[in-house]
């Protein structure tokens, strides 16, 4: 209210706001899923005409902008049919290898995702799957370039990246994708482990690029803006096909075989028809595990909170996964005297099921980052307070902008506290925060125009190892 307005007698009121300006917190689990697509249609129905993330809520729009998976041309079955000495049918379905299974799973991905706590993201098509072969790699480092300029994704995931012919190109993708969340700051690259190599030991050896390997994930730097998990995960999920594409080889009583497809049989011999569509069935796809994984990043986060480590949690609409890790195999993963490059191990445990049993960032030999549940807390306190404080460029730097500034963070951060995030009895030992003069500034930055603001946080950390100590206590006379 403007007081020297005021001419009319009487009594007026003017509210004076004490309280300090509030800090939004930012969304932590919004990937960006980049790879082919059947389709790429904008919302209003139209054909993308370039590299455009997408935001969608659920599998029914991926569906409706992006498809689903393509139809699998090598689906073979066997049936062998004996009349004598008893009746019997034997119905094996298989998939031809060099047809299948497709080298395209975004649908499964996202599928995977979504069952496992997964919410809003983004789908970025580098290209309808229809005749694009082989999988690019310059394309998904391209869409990451393309990422940059969108502020909301805070997760990279590429589920097709494990079909790049060439290893050296599969981890570079990655590499590209690290780079870009460490000079952005606000995100984080889910990775995956190239290929199995027979056992686990191998494999990893593989990955960190171990003498006499020398293709694998030679990467050293930012390693703590990414986690990669091991092994892949045998899903439950049904593959997609049309019944004249299914070729079914029928042989009886040890005769010459015959070869219909499986349309065909549906008039003339129902029986094996359905037989068939049973067995194909067993068929499923296998996935990487950074789809689920985001998933369950999401459903932590949402549950409660990113603070808490991603781990120890089961993964949905799987039954198996394509190698059993043992307690020594997990001791090379977890910790690696050499590269340092963590891998998170999925396992499974009986009465438990499949759980992820790993939460370390690649950047396994740091004290400050080794945890995903570290480096991500501190990925949205960075991210939330640097969009509050645009508010205020420009403003007086002086002792009072100082304290608004100073105080809006230790709100936001008592806050956090509470919820648990935060170690500390009180406040004070969870966190501090510095901006004054002889604080964190001297006259020439103020003359250059810098106002600086220091930030301490005692950020809780995953319990890793539970030690139980036991020992023999004597009976007393």
């Amino acid at each position: 209210m403007n007081e020297t307005a005021i001419a009319t007698p009487g009594v007026y009121i003017s509210e004076i706001s004490t309280l300090p300006p509030s800090i939004a917190q930012v969304s932590t689990a919004i990937p960006a899923f980049i790879g082919y697509t059947a389709i790429a249609l904008d919302g209003n129905g139209i054909p993308f005409t370039s590299v455009t993330p997408f935001k969608i809520f659920n599998l029914k729009e991926y569906e409706q902008h992006f498809g689903k998976a393509e139809n699998e041309l090598g689906i073979l079955v066997d049936v062998t049919i004996k009349t004598t000495p008893s009746a019997s049918t034997t119905v094996i379905a298989k998939l031809d290898n060099t047809k299948s299974p497709s080298i395209h799973n975004m649908y499964y991905a996202l599928l995977h995702y979504f069952d496992n706590g997964g919410g809003p993201c983004y789908i970025v098509s580098v290209g309808v799957t229809t005749g694009v072969l082989p999988i690019s790699d310059t394309a998904f480092t391209g869409a990451v370039d393309i990422l940059e300029a969108y502020d909301e994704p805070t997760l990279y995931v590429f589920p097709e990246a494990q079909r790049i012919t060439d290893e050296a190109k599969f981890y570079g993708v990655f590499a590209h994708a690290i780079d870009s969340c460490a000079k952005l700051q606000n995100r984080f690259t889910l990775v995956d482990v190239y290929a199995q190599a027979g056992d686990t030991t191998t494999t990893i050896n593989n990955f960190r690029d171990i003498m006499p390997h020398t293709t694998g994930f030679g990467k050293t730097d930012n390693l703590n803006y990414a986690a990669a998990y091991y092994p892949n995960l045998k899903t439950i999920y049904e593959y997609q096909y049309i019944d004249v594409d299914v070729k079914v080889t029928i042989t009886i009583d040890g005769g010459p075989p015959t070869t219909p497809t499986l349309a065909s049989l549906l008039t003339t011999n129902s029986a094996v028809y359905y037989l068939s569509k049973t067995a194909i069935q067993k068929l499923s796809p296998t996935l990487p595990p950074s789809p689920a994984i985001v998933g369950i990043y999401a459903k932590v986060d949402a549950t409660r909170g990113v603070w808490k480590a991603p781990a120890n949690i089961s993964i949905n609409s799987i039954y198996d996964i394509t190698d059993t890790i043992t307690d020594a195999e997990q001791a090379t993963m977890n910790i690696d005297p050499g590269p340092g490059k963590s891998v998170n191990a999925i396992r499974a445990f009986n009465g438990k099921g499949i759980l992820v049993w790993g939460a370390r960032t690649l950047d396994g030999n740091s004290s400050e980052w080794r945890y995903v549940s570290v480096r991500r807390f501190f990925i949205m306190v960075e991210e939330s307070t640097k969009k509050a404080t645009m508010q205020f460029v420009f403003e007086p730097n002086d002792a009072n902008t100082w304290t608004k500034i100073r105080a809006m963070i230790e709100n936001y951060l008592t806050l956090l506290w509470r919820e648990g995030a935060l170690a500390g009895a009180k406040p004070e030992q969870a966190f501090f925060v510095k901006c004054g003069l002889g604080q964190t500034m001297t006259a020439q930055d103020i003359l250059d125009g810098k106002l600086i603001v220091e930030i301490g946080m005692a950020a809780v950390r995953p319990a890793e190892f539970i030690i139980l100590r036991f020992m023999h206590k004597l009976q007393e006379s």
